[in-house]
Formats: structure tokens, C-alpha cells, sequence
């Protein structure tokens, strides 16, 4: 591959006709009146972009992927006051119109135009800007509009800027919840990204006890360093050889918590592995789905309206969930450094994804660095 030029630069890129990702090198993107240019140090490397590749839902092409970074400013267009060249900053990958009621009630990530740069957009017809703003992160450069830019705290690394979208949206699970002071809070697939940074925020939002659901034991049971909460760990993987798994693994979810969770986040993508734990939500406890599972919720009306469960699907989260997730890193209320558990160069990007997507070792969070 060509060294290219100093106009040049290095993208990971989707195209129409594949659905594959390939590295290339692109034209680094030109600065317009509004535009901040950011030097990408750390970019997050999430699985969720490539399943929509591979199911063709990537509908700017071709693009360059990834909607997690943090960097330095490069440049900065004439109208740009707020930033400098040299600033620590992260992107906020979601565009919104900014003028619906969800825009205008701090719940943007709802917005019928939302769009995320180096993702997908939400809606049939995304806001306006995201036709020119759609290539991501996952590149040397990214170029922003500036009102998507967040200044990173002194104390917080590029690589723990690049992910606080996933703690956002730890955050916004954790707020759908509503739990009650001392709550017991329960999260299946708690060996991922997401599950790894509830397990961090936890403690910030009342909780006194987790119990951590997961598919391998010895995964799981290294979630136990990340917490100084009570936790309790359940792994599929300890019934393999039941009769009936689904039936063991349910007993052993009632004798930890007879009916007695009061919220469970679930961000497994394949809902049928760990549902049958639904069971040991207590009365009036809350189920936030943030896992994009394609499986019918397994439990009719009627156990919702006597047990009074409520039921709740959230996607992405809100600038206010991010700006949120930031105060905590830069109060030192929440330190999440070791949950960065590979580092992979941009060039490297295959073994990355291959690292990412066999899970044959463990990991929480994956960032690439240009």
C-alpha cells in the first residue's frame, strides 16, 4: 500500500457491492466554515458497524466506518471559536435536527432524522447534514461539524474519550431503570463493551448488589475485579451438560434472586440464551433491552400486568447521557482505564476484527490508534 501524501490519508472504507471493509487511502477531508478536523489518537472498535454491513443497512457508500474517536484538533474552519488546534476533543457521533420535541427534552438519540456518523441513520430520511458528514472515525482524520465536538478532560485518555460512547450508553440503560436506592440490578451478556461499563456505573446509580450473567465462567468470574459491589456470577456454559440447560440455568437464577431483582439490562444480542432469568424480576422491576435481539419477548401481557414489570427498548443515548459519562471520568468519580483491554494499530485493523468478532480471548474494549 502507497505511503500516500501529506493531503492523503488512511480509512477504513465500506463500499457498495461488498460486505467487506477495506483499508484505503482517501483525500483527508477539507475544512469547511463550521468544520473542526480532528486528528484521530483512539478510535473504538465496535461490532455493531459490521453486522450492518453484512446485512446491507449501510445506506451512505461508500463511507468510512466508525462512530467512536477521540484525537486532537488539526484545523478548524473560519466560524469555529470554541476550539483550537491542539485540543483534546472527542466526537459525538449522533446528528439530530435539533428542533423536535425529543431535541428539545434532552432525548436526541430519539429524534425521527438521527443519524450517526460512520453508522447508520435511524429514520427513512436522516438530518440534512449527515449526507455530507457520514464518513467516520475509523481514519487519521475525521471532520466534524463543530457542534458535534466535546472538549476531553485533562485526565481522561484518548482511548477511555474514544469509548465514552459506550458509557453513555451504560447511562442511558441505567436511567431507564429508575432503580430504587440499594437495588439488586442483574445484566446478561455482562462480559461485553456495554456490560463491562454498567458494571463500572453501577455503584453511581444506587446499586448495592449485581448479579453478572455471561456465557463463560471464567469470563465472568473476571468481572468480579471490576467492582467493589457484592456480585454474584452465572455462566451458561456451568450447564452445558444439564438435560435441559435452560431449565438449570433457571433454578439457578430463582435461588440467587427468588423475584427479587429490581431491574435487568440486557445487551445480548441473541435474547434466547439468557431469558429465561427474566423470571427473577421482582414486582415492579424494570427490563431494558439495549442488545438488538431479533427474538420475540417471551413473556405475554398478562405476567407483565401481574407482576407490573415494565418493559423498555432504548437505543443509543442522549448528548446529555455523553456529557454526563464525562463530568464522572473528570471528577475521578468513575475510572475506567482497565477496561481497555486491546489496543490495535489501524494498519492491523483485520486482525482486530477478527480478534473482535471470534472472541476467542477475552474482551471488553477494543480501541485502534491511526
Amino acid at each position: 500500500m502507497s505511503q500516500g501524501n501529506i493531503k492523503d490519508m488512511l480509512a477504513l472504507r465500506a463500499n457498495a457491492g461488498s460486505t467487506m471493509a477495506a483499508l484505503e487511502r482517501i483525500p483527508r477531508p477539507e475544512v469547511g466554515p463550521r468544520d473542526v478536523l480532528i486528528k484521530v489518537r483512539s478510535a473504538g472498535l465496535a461490532p455493531g458497524v459490521f453486522t450492518m454491513l453484512k446485512m446491507g443497512l449501510l445506506r451512505q457508500l461508500p463511507t468510512t466506518i466508525g462512530h467512536e474517536c477521540a484525537g486532537e484538533v488539526e484545523e478548524v474552519g473560519a466560524d469555529v471559536q470554541a476550539f483550537q488546534p491542539g485540543d483534546r476533543v472527542r466526537m459525538h457521533p449522533t446528528m439530530s435536527c435539533g428542533r423536535c420535541r425529543f431535541c428539545l427534552t434532552g432525548l436526541d438519540q430519539m429524534c425521527a432524522k438521527a443519524a450517526m456518523v460512520g453508522f447508520v441513520s435511524f429514520g427513512a430520511e436522516p438530518v440534512p447534514e449527515f449526507r455530507d458528514y457520514h464518513p467516520g472515525a475509523l481514519a487519521e482524520y475525521v471532520r466534524v461539524p463543530m457542534d458535534y465536538v466535546d472538549m476531553l478532560p485533562d485526565n481522561v485518555s484518548f482511548d477511555v474519550g474514544a469509548k465514552v460512547h459506550d458509557l453513555a450508553n451504560a447511562i442511558r440503560c441505567l436511567k431507564a431503570a429508575e432503580l430504587p436506592p440499594a437495588s439488586t440490578l442483574m445484566i446478561l451478556a455482562a462480559t461485553g463493551t456495554m456490560g463491562t461499563a454498567a458494571i463500572k456505573l453501577a455503584s453511581l446509580f444506587g446499586v448495592a448488589r449485581l448479579v453478572l450473567v455471561g456465557r463463560s465462567t471464567d469470563r465472568v468470574e473476571m468481572l468480579r475485579g471490576l467492582t467493589t459491589l457484592p456480585v454474584d456470577v452465572i455462566a451458561a456454559d456451568a450447564f452445558a451438560d444439564s438435560p435441559d440447560p435452560a431449565a438449570a440455568l433457571r433454578a439457578r437464577v430463582a435461588e440467587l434472586l427468588p423475584k427479587s431483582a429490581d431491574a435487568i439490562l440486557d445487551f445480548a444480542p441473541n435474547g434466547s440464551n439468557f431469558w429465561t432469568a427474566v423470571e427473577s424480576l421482582g414486582t415492579n422491576g424494570t427490563f431494558v433491552h439495549m442488545g438488538g435481539s431479533t427474538q420475540p419477548f417471551p413473556f405475554p401481557l398478562t405476567a407483565m400486568l401481574r407482576h407490573c414489570w415494565r418493559v423498555i427498548a432504548t437505543r443509543n443515548h442522549s448528548r446529555d447521557d455523553a456529557r454526563m459519562a464525562l463530568e464522572l471520568l473528570a471528577s475521578g468519580q468513575l475510572q475506567v482505564d482497565e477496561l481497555i483491554s486491546h489496543q490495535f494499530a489501524l494498519r492491523d485493523i483485520d486482525k482486530a476484527i477478527t480478534a473482535m468478532t471470534s472472541r476467542e480471548q477475552p474482551m471488553w474494549w477494543a480501541v485502534i490508534h491511526p
